[in-house]
């Protein structure tokens, strides 16, 4: 038997790809990992995954994209004190400003696109 299915596919292995240093809106921040999965720099859209440190705190940013992201491990905490866990689903519209900490570290798959 033939199979003729013409498949277009890239795998990533995320638990054993490197994360560069986040550098989203703003310096560097070592204690925070970004892995660019989809995510395009020039257009601003597409998806990544963020591993941030215990203790470690994004910079303040307006986003100019819609950014979405689910919380897969770990806890995050928005400046408002809302406390985000596991299965958690946020989204941020354009315009819309914040910044995010962690208590014991996080890990997050975000998708950044036009509203």
């Amino acid at each position: 038997m033939t199979n003729n299915l013409n498949i277009d596919r890239r795998v990533i292995d995320t638990r054993k790809s490197k994360y560069d240093v986040y550098a989203f809106g703003g310096p560097k921040l070592d204690n925070i990992g970004q892995l660019d999965l989809t995510y395009d720099h020039k257009t601003g859209h597409g998806a990544y995954m963020v591993r941030m440190e215990p203790g470690a705190e994004t910079t303040a940013h307006k986003h100019t994209t819609r950014e979405e992201y689910l919380i897969l491990e770990g806890d995050l905490v928005e400046p408002d004190g809302l406390v985000l866990g596991v299965g958690d689903y946020v989204i941020y519209e354009p315009g819309t400003e914040h910044s995010s900490r962690t208590v014991n570290g996080c890990l997050l798959v975000g998708f950044d696109s036009k509203a």
